[in-house]
């Protein structure tokens, strides 16, 4: 965690509404959803199926443009700037890390963590923050296995390296530990637990464990669109109040 001085807003969401229309029917998914997230926060979205909680998370990450609201990432209104701009700043500042693990069959470990570092421009990634990472993740001796040669835990593992693996600001995990076993998803929250200690990156999960969401700094909870709750834990609230 960043220490107890004031920390910025790196995440604002001011009356978010998306409407998704399917033939002439419209479908509300966000009913004016307002919250923000600190840096270095750890931030846990929850809520069942259908709630919009997958849908916020893509609106946050710019893969999706809201129907009214604005959505400021460092400052920057991405659903004002242009689509390269807006891809700029998921390459640049935004990590990923899906339910699906979306990992490439044909690769390695190694050569889908890789792929992330020649997206952003550095196709060499075998540095001692790089290491570092892979050792938290315990994939030092998975490196030059395919997808398909690695259980569901080590593949969200590989998952997670390749999202972390540029040092990003901002991590979006939607579901991370959706199609795992509990013993898996165990290991995978501590591991975000301690990326985000160790490197401060600001972190936001959805999910619909509440075991998941107890590993958060705040747990922000979603029904039929809209926010319900904010539940900050007891160090969180503690901070806050001492800045």
């Amino acid at each position: 965690m960043i220490g107890m001085t004031r920390r910025k807003d790196v995440v604002v969401v001011e009356d978010l509404q998306m409407v998704y229309r399917v033939s002439k029917v419209e479908v509300p998914a966000l009913r004016g959803v307002d919250f923000s997230v600190k840096e270095g926060e750890f931030v846990a979205v929850i809520g069942p199926s259908g709630c919009g909680k997958s849908t916020l998370l893509h609106l946050i990450g710019g893969l999706l443009q809201p129907t009214s609201g604005r959505i400021l990432i460092e400052g920057v209104s991405i659903s004002s700037v242009s689509d390269f701009e807006r891809t700029e700043i998921r390459r640049q500042r935004m990590g990923f890390v899906f339910q699906s693990y979306n990992l490439l069959n044909t690769l390695t470990a190694r050569e889908n963590i890789a792929l992330a570092k020649r997206i952003q421009g550095n196709g060499h990634y075998e540095d001692g923050s790089a290491r570092k990472i892979l050792r938290m993740l315990g994939l030092e001796n998975k490196m030059d296995h395919k997808p398909w040669e690695l259980s569901g835990g080590e593949q969200q593992r590989v998952a997670i390296a390749r999202a972390v693996i540029n040092r990003p600001a901002i991590l979006l995990a939607d579901e991370p530990t959706g199609s795992l076993d509990s013993e898996n998803s165990r290991m995978v929250l501590e591991m975000l637990r301690e990326l985000n200690s160790v490197y401060g990156q600001t972190i936001i999960i959805i999910t619909h464990d509440p075991e998941a969401a107890a590993t958060a700094d705040r747990v922000i909870e979603m029904r039929d669109g809209k926010i319900l709750n904010r539940v900050q834990n007891m160090f969180y609230a503690m901070e806050e109040k001492r800045s």
